[in-house]
């Protein structure tokens, strides 16, 4: 589940949860409505300038302050705003950046505004410029005064913020004016300090007291770009060659794991239109091997989407293997990257709750990626940890219990399931783990459980959890 959309729960809040809510909203710049513009507009800006990258993160940023997950806000503003192909990485880079400082700069807003800025774009606005001054001088690739003249004209491109523009120029040249001061101010905040909510904060806390430090700080890391080679097409060493040959360095950090010291298109990786290699974090590299795939074995990747683990079972052995998700769209990537692969799978877009689309034969293997709040890839999603709420972690816990508790049925003698979840939360990964275990009287294998997040020379990668199962009746 490392490449999947945040699953949003529906809720009711009761009248207490509503008035802390807007609370909350009113500290961290929450948009309580959908900031929505006006009908046709387009911003009078270069597309490929810094105010038109400002506009069209802090256009997404809003959105994702409103409810909605950041690829699709990114998707939304690519289309709406006609952005062309070379300014999207802009874009996205400053949206990125925003949602992982969005603790630190939401703070300095309130500290330096007296009432909340409004619409909710202005807001956002605000953050990703200050997302921008908060790094060091040489990391920021703008140069300060330029991010503030910048910014100043998206807020002037805008009818619905250029009230503001005076507003704007003033907060971002105090910032540079009393960068130090301000900072050390609101970093007394733990929100501001360690850029999550502080209900994920002391969850964390509690789940790993010697360790929730360094898991917070790893996640607000940019990951790096982790490659997966496919053992029909060569050894990791052939691949390391071919880098090498083309100018980019890189370093095997697992079995079939490459890390390239600097992130490139994929179009520019050697071999990747050819199935060479594919984009999959080290940790997640790791299920397929767990579940020893022999030729000939009728294998499920159960909630399968984007594909990842699918084609790494099937780079391993020929198999008959099924890939089902409950999302026909999401399996449209699924199919794009068999094909990119040569590689063939059965595509079928199920609940992995119901059982209609089985045949009634047993798998001799199983790998189910559960749904999840994806704790421990935030570093990859930085808006899930906004999007989250405490709650979420039991709900999906009772849904991936039934998941795994309808695929057991179909488990042959023998066979063995393998349960992946992307969560740092107990609730969802060893807790689970062993009340399915009880349940179903499963011998339970050796697997790594949970991986925490790193980012080390020798171990960079994110924060899975792994249980494996063998039915012994």
């Amino acid at each position: 589940m490392t490449d999947r959309p945040p699953l949003r729960l529906p809720r009711k809040a009761s009248p207490g949860q509503e008035r802390n809510n807007a609370n909350l909203n009113a500290k961290f710049g929450r948009a309580v409505t959908k900031p929505v513009l006006q009908p046709g507009y387009h911003p009078d800006l270069r597309p490929d300038g810094l105010a038109f990258y400002l506009f069209g993160a802090a256009h997404a940023v809003s959105q994702v302050r409103a409810g909605g997950a950041l690829p699709q806000a990114l998707s939304k503003v690519f289309g709406q705003f006609a952005v062309q192909a070379g300014s999207r990485g802009a874009i996205s880079d400053l949206a990125y950046r925003c949602l992982r400082r969005l603790g630190t700069t939401s703070a300095l807003v309130a500290a330096m505004t007296s009432k909340q800025p409004e619409p909710p774009m202005l807001h956002a606005l605000l953050c990703v410029a200050l997302a921008i001054l908060c790094d060091e001088p040489a990391e920021r690739g703008y140069e300060e005064f330029t991010v503030v003249d910048q910014a100043v004209a998206a807020c002037a491109s805008h009818p619905d913020m250029a009230h503001a523009k005076g507003m704007v120029n003033a907060v971002l040249r105090r910032f540079l004016r009393e960068r130090n001061a301000m900072l050390e101010q609101v970093m007394v905040q733990p929100e501001a300090a360690w850029n999550f909510p502080l209900w994920w904060i002391d969850a964390m806390q509690a789940a790993y007291p010697k360790h929730w430090q360094a898991i917070l700080r790893t996640s607000n890391q940019h990951p790096p770009l982790t490659l997966r080679v496919n053992r029909r097409h060569g050894t990791v060493a052939d691949y390391l060659h071919l880098l090498e040959q083309a100018g980019m360095a890189a370093q095997q950090i697992g079995p079939y794991a490459v890390r390239l010291a600097q992130a490139v298109p994929v179009t520019h990786l050697p071999g990747f239109e050819q199935g060479q290699v594919s984009v999959q974090d080290a940790a997640a590299q790791l299920a397929a091997p767990l579940l020893d795939v022999q030729d000939g074995m009728r294998v499920l990747d159960a909630c399968a989407a984007p594909g990842g683990k699918t084609g790494h079972l099937l780079e391993l052995a020929d198999l008959d293997l099924i890939a089902l998700d409950s999302d026909p769209v999401r399996l449209t990537r699924v199919q794009e990257n068999l094909t990119r692969l040569q590689l063939t799978a059965q595509l079928k877009a199920f609940d992995a709750q119901g059982a209609v689309w089985w045949d009634g034969q047993p798998f001799d293997r199983i790998l189910v990626d559960v749904p999840c709040t994806a704790s421990g890839i935030v570093r990859r999603h930085p808006d899930i940890r906004w999007l989250r709420r405490k709650s979420d972690a039991l709900q999906l816990a009772t849904l991936s219990a039934r998941i795994l508790d309808n695929l057991w049925q179909m488990l042959a003698p023998n066979g063995k399931l393998l349960f992946v979840t992307c969560s740092l939360w107990p609730q969802e990964s060893e807790g689970q783990a062993a009340a399915f275990a009880l349940r179903h009287q499963a011998r339970r294998l050796d697997a790594p459980g949970q991986l925490l997040p790193q980012s080390h020379t020798e171990s960079d990668h994110d924060g899975l959890f792994y249980a494996l199962f063998q039915k012994t009746e």
